[in-house]
């Protein structure tokens, strides 16, 4: 978890200038507009306050939560959890803040309420263990009446309550007699409004909320306990000092007594304070927030306060232009997993307001432009990284209007015909062909089907979805090529991440960025040509993780590419190896990738079946039989893994099971992008030795029974693997075994060869099927028994030839030699028989007999010891034999072997062996 840093820091996110502060470059600037207080000056005057009251300023943390069980930073308090619960020792005493957050629970809420906004900011003061009620009662009661000369918030008194817990006596007298309150504007509530917890057992206590009334034209009077619209809530102190357990429910817990170190957290809503400072109605008419909605009323043509409908739709589009553009600004891109889904639907649905409103095209280039330059001032990142924040929202408005156009027309006509035929429900059917056909967001169909006072039938459309990942999913290439040397990607990456859209679709439409041949850039491709197309976006999973890479087509106006390879030469960019098959394709123009379903729906397959294989391993061996390394391609999967022995038949059968047991019981597969930190506190299992990112994403099957970090695709559900068939298990090196599986219809035909083997040995054997193991043993005996007698034989008709081999013995120098090629006869037979030829033939023998078998020449060589001490070696003579039969030979120097494959020259190497007993 980011944590503040214990001394004053500046942040390029939050300090325009590095002289001042967070905050201060609006520093009592003259407003030529109005005397309203602005958005930036209410925070700069709520960080001067607090650091004259010496207040550390900490930086406003990241969007992008550290803390791994949040997406984002969701509150202000979420940075100094760890202080707060005790857990880390705070690094100052006091400190204060203006923490950026997102909260997207209440997104239906959003422009239907004065203050619901996707974004916000969030003031806050806080105390580690140094004051506490009494403090924190007096800086905000300070703060909130002070003149606004004086640098005060100029709030009067008489419009102004609070609550309190209400067992919180001692809060009640500080409000009396610090703020001067009288008992009627001093309400108490109970644990559901006043009370503060982290929902766990831990620091815990009452708060002190502030309200202010906006007046009798806004509800009833009587103060927030009767009406919390016209009584609007600003700022909320909690008085951390209880110490809680056995929690049951948000009110429901034990207080087990007073904590050793009170603290002090509050919150103030930025937005809140300055839509009442500014004088207008809610959060979406206050300076930071209102030039968007002014653009979408200029762009629409429409008014805003004429229609509820269409106000709503401003409202949404402001709160959530700007929101993306901050989110931007943290790194979060758009995407359909995690952050960048919420980052997605966020746009998507500014973009479908403006369309309710009239406007068919694009209009994030002058929204966003909007938003930048309102908040600019508090945050100069969202200029600094314009060019990367306008290319990903440029572009996803784009790629959304495109899907729109396609799918708008026929959702209308189903709404149409739906209302028409008296129904309430649109079929499921038609919600898929919008999905699947036509990248229509499901959230999106049901969102304007409600508009329209209709139901989708979404039972039958996820019926529809499982059938269609049971079609669509794919593999990797065989066909590869060298990709080019690294430094050419440098301008093609500068351009931004290709952003990968395989998870979800088949078929993805983008822009050619550039294209390399022989690793040099070129303007364009002709037919026949290999070269590397590198796109803004693509639907071909590109080789990683063990998984090969998709096979697949790229086509464009007048030209289709065959893609050989997909490979990511350097971080965030995806290359595509292809063959113009077609035509001549160019940098600039419009791309459409189509990935080979039948492929990946293999691929995928294989890819989920070695988790299967990984969690079964693991339960039949124990935790210790890791991940080695895999490869998962289109029915096929190789998996190695850290053990020392061969397995035995029956753990290979259990292995195996296991795996199939997994696959009958169609467990859920599921995929999360979460900090690597969070991940492997979930115990996901991690590859040794990869290099992971901060945030990494995480297959579970089945819950924790498979939890792995991987990147691949996978099947929705175990039963889309079909069937998991181990065909081999071996050994890859010291402490490192291999097994190999068929899966899916690759599995499923080779048990149906192995079917027909069957079928064809209990045909021939006139044997059942069930008795055929005995058969063949019986069978496998009865040869075993004739090849010995017929061993036995071979080697009492080889015995009978000593004699007359003996008889054939030469003069050669000192030497009496036997030299014989004997025909077909086994090594060990021969050595056998030179050895008693030796002995007959007395110590200055030399004998050399040679002999073919199954296909090989074998030579033996035995001495007697005269003949030895005359120089002849058995060990060299073998050798030289060897050396002609092109293989190879030695051994001691009474008696030794040679051989090769070359059993045609068996009379040459005996030659040879008489040749050099004569030199």
């Amino acid at each position: 978890m980011r944590l503040p840093p214990p001394r004053r820091l500046r942040s390029p996110q939050t300090d325009p200038d590095p002289a001042t502060g967070p905050f201060r470059a609006l520093a009592r600037l003259p407003d030529e507009e109005s005397t309203r207080m602005k958005t930036a000056e209410i925070a700069r005057r709520y960080l001067d306050y607090f650091e004259k009251n010496d207040h550390v300023i900490v930086p406003s943390a990241s969007l992008v939560s550290d803390d791994p069980s949040i997406l984002f930073t969701i509150a202000g308090m979420v940075p100094f959890i760890p202080y707060l619960t005790g857990v880390v020792p705070a690094p100052y005493a006091r400190a204060a803040d203006v923490q950026k957050c997102i909260r997207t629970n209440d997104i239906e809420e959003v422009g239907h309420t004065a203050r619901h906004g996707t974004f916000f900011q969030m003031l806050g003061n806080w105390s580690f263990g140094d004051y506490f009620k009494e403090g924190a009662i007096t800086y905000a009661w300070d703060l909130l009446t002070g003149a606004e000369a004086d640098g005060g918030l100029g709030f009067a008194e008489r419009d102004l309550w609070v609550t309190v817990y209400e067992d919180d006596d001692e809060a009640a007298r500080l409000w009396k007699r610090i703020a001067g309150l009288p008992d009627e504007r001093i309400q108490r509530l109970g644990r559901e409004d006043n009370y503060w917890s982290t929902g766990q057992p831990g620091p815990a206590g009452p708060c002190s909320e502030i309200y202010f009334d906006r007046g009798p034209s806004y509800g009833r009077d009587g103060g927030p306990a009767v009406d919390d619209n016209r009584f609007t809530e600003i700022w909320n102190l909690v008085f951390m000092q209880y110490a809680i357990t056995n929690v049951r429910s948000k009110i429901d817990f034990d207080i087990v007594g007073e904590l050793p170190a009170k603290n002090i957290d509050t919150g103030m809503g930025l937005e809140r304070v300055a839509f009442i400072k500014q004088g207008v109605d809610n959060m979406y008419e206050t300076d930071q927030v209102r030039p968007v909605l002014d653009r979408a009323v200029a762009l629409s043509g429409r008014r805003y306060g004429a229609e509820h409908e269409d106000d709503v739709r401003f409202r949404v589009i402001a709160d959530h232009v700007r929101s993306s553009l901050m989110l931007l600004s943290d790194g979060v891109t758009p995407s359909n997993e995690g952050r960048g889904y919420i980052l997605r639907r966020l746009m998507r649905r500014s973009v479908r307001a403006m369309r309710l409103l009239g406007v068919d095209g694009p209009t994030f280039p002058e929204l966003f432009t909007a938003s930048r330059d309102a908040m600019a001032a508090a945050y100069p990142v969202v200029v600094d990284d314009w060019a990367r924040i306008s290319q990903y929202a440029f572009a996803e408005e784009e790629t959304f209007l495109r899907t729109l156009a396609s799918g708008s027309t026929i959702l209308d006509l189903a709404v149409a015909d739906t209302k028409k035929s008296g129904g309430t429900t649109i079929a499921g059917s038609e919600a898929f062909l919008l999905h699947d056909t036509y990248g229509f967001p499901i959230d999106l169909t049901l969102e304007i089907a409600e508009e329209a006072g209709l139901n989708v039938d979404r039972a039958a459309f996820d019926t529809l979805m499982k059938e269609q990942r049971d079609r669509a999913k794919a593999d990797a290439k065989s066909r590869k090529r060298a990709i080019a040397d690294h430094s050419v990607y440098r301008e093609l990456r500068a351009k931004g991440e290709t952003a990968f859209t395989g998870f979800t679709d088949l078929e993805t439409e983008s822009t050619v960025l550039g294209i390399l041949v022989d690793g040099h850039p070129v303007d364009r491709a002709t037919q026949g040509t290999i070269a590397e197309v590198i796109l803004a976006e693509t639907a071909l999973y590109a080789e990683s993780g063990g998984q090969v890479a998709d096979k697949g087509i790229i086509t464009g106006p007048g030209y289709t590419l065959d893609v050989l390879d997909v490979q990511r030469p350097v971080p965030g960019l995806i290359s595509h190896t292809i063959e113009v098959t077609d035509g001549e394709v160019g940098v600039g123009q419009p791309a459409t990738t189509v990935v080979d379903a039948v492929n990946r729906r293999a691929a995928r397959q294989a890819h989920s079946a070695t988790h299967l294989v990984h969690a079964a391993l693991r339960d039949t061996l124990g935790t210790s039989a890791t991940q080695a390394g895999s490869l998962n391609r289109a029915g096929y999967l190789r998996f190695d893994f850290s053990w020392t022995q061969a397995l035995s038949d029956a753990t290979r059968t259990e292995i195996e099971e296991i795996a199939n047991n997994a696959v009958r019981d169609n467990l859920e597969v599921t995929t999360r992008v979460l900090p690597l930190d969070e991940a492997k506190d979930l115990g996901a299992m991690a590859l040794f030795g990869e290099k992971y990112a901060d945030t990494v994403r995480m297959v579970d099957i089945g819950g924790p029974w498979s939890r792995e970090l991987c990147g691949g695709t996978h099947v929705s559900t175990s039963a889309e693997v079909g069937l998991v068939n181990l065909v081999s298990e071996s050994s890859v090196g010291a402490g490192n075994r291999r097994v190999e599986a068929l899966v899916g219809l690759d599995a499923f035909r080779s048990m149906a060869a192995e079917r027909a083997i069957v079928s064809q040995l209990s045909t021939t054997l006139k044997t059942p099927r069930e008795q055929l193991p005995a058969r063949i043993a019986e069978l496998t005996a009865s040869l075993k028994a004739a090849e010995k007698k017929i061993a036995a034989l071979e080697s009492a008709s080889l015995t009978e030839r000593v004699p007359s081999l003996a008889a054939e013995a030469a003069i050669v120098g000192p030497y009496r030699v036997v030299v014989a090629a004997l025909g077909s006869a086994a090594a060990d037979d021969v050595r056998s028989l030179a050895l008693q030829v030796r002995e007959r033939v007395g110590p200055d023998a030399v004998v050399a007999l040679g002999a073919e078998s199954g296909g090989r020449a074998t030579v033996i060589v035995a001495t007697g010891q005269s003949a030895r001490d005359a120089g002849a070696k058995a060990g060299p003579l073998a050798k030289t034999a060897a050396g002609i039969l092109g293989g190879g030979g030695g051994g001691r120097d009474d008696v030794a072997q040679g051989g090769g494959t070359d059993a045609s020259a068996l009379p040459a190497a005996l030659q040879a062996v008489k040749d050099a007993l004569a030199s």
